[in-house]
């Protein structure tokens, strides 16, 4: 089963591709979205639907996961995350993709088996678990992390798919 995951975000979007077969976890790919600066936010979501819809037509997952709205102290960026998350979602859709969400404290628990974890930690544990031996980009091992989140979690069913609602 091929995975992605997905860490939203307006100036960095981090992607990450896994594969899961039986219980081995494997990297096929991982990267960033990163709309021009010039753009204007309008024009950045578009860019980054745009983009998403490419990934997911060129590696053809077969469920998407994507890091949850958490707590912000400003209102403007979580309605600024929440328009990110949209692109994606209708993105994911149109590629009828099924869609899982978990929070940041599933996430690096999953990954850490520490619901407070540092990025680093985070990061590091997932080249531990992948097998990586390059360097990764902070976004891009964020959304490795929610793959590997969904891929330990999937087989649980007790998901919530935001495809079936």
């Amino acid at each position: 089963m091929i995975i992605m995951g997905i860490d939203p975000g307006s100036r960095v979007t981090g992607y990450g591709i896994i594969q899961k077969k039986g219980e081995k976890l494997s990297w096929i790919s991982d990267g960033e979205i990163s709309p021009a600066q010039n753009l204007s936010f309008y024009e950045k979501i578009f860019s980054i639907f745009l983009e998403m819809k490419k990934l997911i037509q060129f590696y053809k997952p077969e469920e998407l996961a994507i890091e949850d709205i958490f707590y912000y102290k400003n209102a403007k960026s979580s309605i600024k995350l929440g328009h990110i998350r949209g692109a994606i979602i209708v993105a994911s859709f149109l590629c009828k993709v099924p869609i899982f969400e978990y929070t940041p404290l599933q996430i690096k628990k999953a990954v850490t088996g520490y619901g407070n974890a540092t990025k680093e930690q985070v990061k590091e544990m997932v080249k531990f678990i992948l097998g990586i031996k390059k360097e990764i980009r902070t976004d891009s091992s964020d959304a490795l992390a929610t793959a590997i989140c969904h891929a330990n979690f999937r087989s649980c069913l007790k998901y919530d798919c935001l495809y079936n609602r």
